[in-house]
């Protein structure tokens, strides 16, 4: 397996993705990386002597797409940039996945020109992993897509229900829909409307509204939503984690007798943040793509892109792209669109 690996991306560059396509490597002796970008920015972070070099490519890229440039001037006026090249090696069947911590609106248009959707589905939706209440759930759309409508819903819906069975292993999992309020006339109308078409659809199984209060609850498997709600509710999760633990430092911290009481609940804290650490789910994967294109935060470290590298490994080994394109052309998904 060959993983196209965006070098330049992301608020760290080669200083983070180097070190990460390595650890993978290590890890996985079946894979294959091609870095892309600045050679003269990635050969002094590769070990001058190993085993591993056997199994790198190279494409070099001086072009950055910078994280305030639009999508559409990337898309037209950046096509030698490293995310456009490592996308390109996806659509040229050079390499299985490509994986990136760029700008997200540029690897989006771009992966969308590049790759094509799959027929019935109208736009790509970033989804992910969170933790929840005895495991894991996915949720979708986190910030591709800023204005929805009511089929765009569904078929995040359905190209969600996908990821679950294939790289989840959940038989028939549960959805719900992101809203103010669990009653039926909560909400705004294009959420209504899209709930009328979950709620009669067959091809997912539609559990209801769901709260952002019940984000972490374990309610449902995946938690469909705008990209703007899907966003907001995950970097608010992000910060609202850092604070509670700044709380628990600084309390503990501040007399002598929560002094003593850290050291003995030391293992347990650092359990429990290893759990919620936003580096453990890191990897977003575009849904609806004919290609596996992952997202990687624009402020992750070594093991955060690690796990993106990954995340793109299991969505190949587990054909999640073409189980995604025949879960909405089953449904029917897209044909009035």
């Amino acid at each position: 397996m060959l993983i196209a690996i965006d070098a330049m991306g992301g608020d760290f560059g080669p200083r983070v993705a180097v070190p990460a396509a390595l650890r993978a490597l290590n890890k996985d002796p079946s894979l294959s990386v091609l870095l892309v970008g600045d050679l003269n920015k990635i050969r002094p972070l590769l070990p001058e002597k190993s085993p591993l070099l056997n199994r790198i490519q190279f494409r070099h890229s001086d072009i950055s797409v910078a994280m305030g440039d639009s999508a559409k001037h990337a898309l037209r006026h950046q096509k030698g940039s490293s995310i456009h090249l490592a996308v390109q090696a996806v659509a040229d069947q050079e390499a299985d996945a490509c994986v990136s911590a760029g700008n997200t609106g540029a690897l989006a248009v771009i992966s969308r020109y590049l790759l094509k959707m799959y027929p019935g589905v109208s736009r790509p939706a970033i989804c992910s992993q969170l933790p929840v209440n005895g495991g894991e759930c996915l949720m979708l759309d986190l910030g591709a897509n800023l204005g929805c409508d009511a089929d765009d819903l569904y078929q995040f819906a359905l190209m969600g229900s996908a990821m679950a069975e294939v790289m989840q292993s959940k038989v028939s999992p549960s959805v719900g829909l992101l809203n103010v309020g669990e009653e039926e006339l909560k909400g705004t109308e294009l959420v209504r409307d899209a709930a009328d078409i979950m709620a009669t659809s067959t091809a997912i199984r539609y559990e209801g509204f769901i709260e952002g209060s019940d984000i972490f609850s374990g309610q449902v498997d995946v938690i469909v939503c705008d990209g703007v709600s899907g966003n907001t509710a995950l970097k608010t999760s992000e910060g609202v984690v850092r604070f509670l633990f700044q709380q628990i430092r600084q309390g503990f911290k501040s007399t002598l007798y929560g002094r003593v009481v850290s050291v003995l609940v030391r293992p347990v804290l650092k359990s429990i943040k290893r759990s919620l650490n936003p580096e453990r789910y890191n990897g977003a994967v575009l849904l609806g793509l004919q290609g596996v294109v992952v997202k990687s935060h624009g402020a992750a470290e070594v093991e955060g892109f690690y796990r993106s590298i990954l995340h793109a490994t299991h969505a190949v080994r587990s054909g999640l792209c073409e189980r995604v394109g025949d879960k909405v052309a089953n449904s029917g998904a897209g044909t009035s669109l």
